[in-house]
């Protein structure tokens, strides 16, 4: 008996299995996040008023929109800092997050075991450096000690005064001191970014690094000419992953600025316009850039 040949080709393969990977999420949302997300579209266009059975809602049309971008006090404050703080965070995750999968992918003894005490730490317990932090514990208690006074590289006047002596240029400068005051924020935003780096610097056989080193090929040829291309895709979702979760971290002003508008300032209709306003500069911006990333992906293909 002849088998029958497969109708569908490998083209229509490859997309039947990424809808099968996608499938658990797309039914998750349909089922408990649809009619929220539509519920929230019609809030952005109304003014919603609790009553003792529910509530109540009035068609305003665009005046919520309008509230926000010319109204509130705070909404584009709020919203340019983060954008800044979104645009200056990312570049440092992923180089931070580059260095340490580069450096857990050496081979040396308990190279495991490494592995295990550096991302635990990263995943787990960069929250608990971060209330330190927030609390200035560390500082206070830093400046109480005796170590604290003698090592004066612990303090952040002298780490910016060493700097300025270098004669950086002021930008450089500038993102450095942010970049140092926010590496509780960094180590905390770096752990999936690794493990996405790691998994795609061992994906790289090696047989391509040794007929490269027989050809004579440097190591810093090496990394752009192997490296770098084929990890280009992973640093692109590591890319979309840091922005998603730089905009909407629990530390976000402007998320924060959104609950309170909802409970105690003018109400979930003008939240509700914030948050649409919100998803759509990001959906601009995740397109912005991996419409940027893929093009420079496809030139050096």
């Amino acid at each position: 008996m002849k088998r029958r040949r497969s109708i569908l080709t490998m083209k229509w393969r490859k997309y039947l299995t990424g809808f099968m990977f996608v499938s658990p999420f797309v039914v998750g949302f349909i089922c408990f996040f649809m009619y929220p997300f539509v519920q929230s579209i019609i809030f952005s266009f109304n003014q919603l008023e609790l009553t003792p059975t529910g509530y109540v809602l009035h068609y305003v049309g665009l005046d919520n929109y309008h509230n926000l971008l010319f109204v509130h006090p705070s909404f584009r404050i709020a919203f340019t800092e983060t954008l800044v703080q979104m645009l200056s965070r990312v570049p440092a995750v992923l180089i931070f997050s580059f260095f340490a999968a580069n450096m857990l992918n050496q081979r040396f003894r308990g190279r495991t075991i490494a592995r295990v005490v550096f991302l635990l730490p990263v995943i787990m317990g960069a929250q608990a450096v971060l209330a330190l932090q927030s609390q200035d514990y560390m500082q206070k208690a830093m400046s109480y000690s005796k170590i604290g006074a003698e090592l004066g590289m612990f303090s952040g006047s002298e780490l910016r005064n060493y700097l300025m002596q270098l004669q950086l240029p002021d930008g450089l400068l500038a993102y450095v001191f942010g970049a140092a005051d926010s590496v509780p924020q960094i180590i905390n935003s770096s752990g999936i970014p690794i493990l996405i780096m790691l998994a795609a610097l061992q994906s790289i056989p090696s047989s391509v690094f040794e007929a490269a080193s027989i050809e004579g090929a440097t190591k810093w040829e090496c990394f752009w000419k192997i490296t770098f291309p084929m990890i280009l895709p992973m640093i692109m979702a590591s890319v979309v992953y840091t922005i998603v979760e730089s905009f909407t971290s629990p530390y976000n002003k402007l998320v924060n600025l959104i609950k309170s508008t909802a409970w105690q300032g003018q109400g979930f209709g003008v939240s509700a316009a914030m948050s649409w306003f919100y998803f759509i500069t990001i959906a601009i911006v995740l397109a912005a850039v991996m419409g940027v990333m893929a093009k420079s992906s496809h030139s050096r293909s």
